[in-house]
């Protein structure tokens, strides 16, 4: 059953990946229900080994294409996020003081805590993209403007994905060129 999991993340995320041309270093949030992907409702069937299949999967993938990971933690966590502590730093993030549980957190943010090399818990972020597994509702964790990227792999399990990459605003009006000319 896991290896169908890690097969559905890794899709969904190289799909992700290849839709929105994240540069190296980009951040990503991650938000997942393993209980959504078990076919239950959201905080009522979590399970840690589902979250260490998907967890460690997208890990490993993040690594090999040079990206940075921040999983976002259940409500009752208020939504903080848990990163490596060296992208929080160079970003500026304030650090908070807790550690996610299966029950105070869930199984991506407690998986993550455990694999991630030193990690830590920040409250906010301002992520490049991210993938939603189980409408867990990343959206407060994305930078202006967030644009849905709709994937052809939009299940992982049971769960719904859905995928999102941000762009600088367009500002200017009628007047304005989005797209640079070969000459003036």
């Amino acid at each position: 059953m896991y290896e169908n999991l890690q097969k559905e993340t890794a899709c969904a995320f190289n799909e992700l990946c290849e839709a929105s041309e994240f540069r190296e270093g980009s951040l990503i949030v991650i938000g997942g229900s393993s209980s959504e992907i078990r076919g239950g409702h959201i905080g009522k069937d979590s399970s840690y080994e589902v979250g260490t299949a998907v967890v460690t999967t997208l890990m490993k993938l993040a690594e090999e294409k040079h990206l940075e990971l921040a999983f976002q933690c259940c409500e009752h966590l208020n939504r903080a996020l848990v990163m490596e502590r060296s992208d929080a730093e160079k970003r500026g993030y304030g650090v908070v003081t807790v550690v996610p549980w299966l029950h105070g957190g869930g199984a991506f943010a407690t998986n993550a805590y455990y694999h991630f090399k030193d990690p830590v818990v920040v409250e906010e972020i301002k992520a490049d993209g991210g993938l939603d597994i189980g409408l867990t509702m990343i959206g407060m964790h994305l930078r202006r403007v967030a644009v849905p990227v709709h994937l052809k792999n939009s299940r992982i399990g049971e769960a719904i994905v859905t995928g999102a990459r941000t762009r600088p605003p367009l500002i200017g009006g009628e007047r304005a060129r989005y797209k640079r000319e070969d000459r003036i």
